[in-house]
């Protein structure tokens, strides 16, 4: 599938599209942003006009069917991630779909089936894959071999109880499992694991305690797991969204080295050897998602270059974080998708 240009509509033009993602369509090369929809029509009407897009629609299958659109972006909750991506692959489109790509890897397989089954192209919005800063990562890993052989990997983030999670009669889709998959963890966890499955290779075996220590909505709010690459490379991570300040670090542990990093923010990417220490600063652009999106329309439009998060990649993130709240939800009656 080559296009000349890629004219995208946005499925669910909600807070992400704004900043993050929405200006990158209009200011990649060869693409350009030229329908939106939102449930809530004026809402619609109101993002296209302060971004200049030419049309809005308050109803998906008709921004689909807009033969003007070619490509489409679901940026919806994860629970209608699978209607959406389908409707799309349906009618021929490549899709773009936010991460989680769905609710759980049932409905992640069945996305993944049917653009195969259809030759339409699947992408998610694991936009880590394409910034330099985690380039940078990896070429001090795998490139100049800064800290040898990687060994363990080690991740920990924590935070304090969010005043947007306070009011039980007005929870964020992200802390309710109906709509998200699960709470804090599944909607910003899930760049965590998958930066790790784009730098070591897929997650062959994941375990996992899940918790909710706060009761203040019905998701996890506190994750343990432990996992292993297919390379023999072991990791550990800890979540939890009730601590008393904020924290985010990865590290990988070499025979030679260390390297850190946070997985959010543009902190220094810090290495560590027995007699020095350095700090590499790489910061993000404006428009986070832009540099994925220069590479899917240089897939699509036959340009050099290759997306590097597909539906493939984003499936294997959401069955490692199945596997980890999978007790949880059977404890607590947590049914998702399928």
């Amino acid at each position: 599938m080559t296009m000349a240009a890629i004219r995208w509509g946005i499925v669910g033009c909600g807070n992400v599209t704004e900043v993050k993602s929405g200006p990158g369509f209009a200011k990649a090369p060869n693409s350009a942003l030229v329908a939106v929809m939102r449930r809530d029509g004026d809402k619609a009407r109101d993002y296209a006009r302060r971004h200049g897009v030419p049309r809005w629609y308050d109803d998906a299958a008709a921004l689909i069917a807009d033969p003007e659109v070619n490509a489409v972006y679901v940026a919806t909750p994860p629970s209608t991630h699978k209607r959406y991506a389908l409707m799309a692959i349906a009618a021929g489109k490549p899709v773009y779909v936010e991460k989680p790509m769905a609710l759980d890897h049932a409905e992640c397989e069945a996305i993944v089936r049917a653009g195969r089954e259809a030759g339409v192209p699947v992408f998610v919005a694991y936009y880590r894959r394409a910034l330099p800063r985690f380039g940078k990562v990896r070429e001090l890993i795998f490139d100049e071999h800064a800290i040898g052989t990687p060994r363990i990997v080690n991740v920990m983030l924590h935070e304090p109880h969010h005043a947007r999670y306070r009011d039980p009669a007005a929870l964020p889709w992200r802390v309710r499992p109906e709509l998200s998959g699960g709470g804090v963890f599944a909607d910003i966890g899930c760049h965590t694991l998958d930066i790790l499955d784009w730098l070591f290779g897929p997650i062959v075996s994941a375990h996992g305690h899940a918790g909710n220590q706060l009761g203040a909505y019905p998701a996890e709010d506190a994750v343990a797991m432990s996992f292993a690459f297919g390379n023999g490379l072991l990791g550990t991570g800890l979540w939890n969204f009730g601590s008393y300040r904020y924290h985010d670090q990865v590290e990988v542990i070499g025979d030679k080295g260390r390297l850190a990093f946070a997985t959010f923010g543009d902190g220094p990417i810090v290495l560590e050897h027995a007699d020095d220490r350095r700090e590499y600063r790489v910061a993000n652009p404006p428009h986070i998602q832009q540099p994925l999106i220069e590479t899917i329309v240089a897939e699509l439009t036959g340009t050099p270059g290759a997306c590097p998060s597909t539906a493939e990649s984003g499936a294997r993130t959401s069955w490692v974080m199945d596997r980890v709240l999978r007790d949880y939800r059977r404890e607590t009656g947590q049914s998702m998708g399928g």
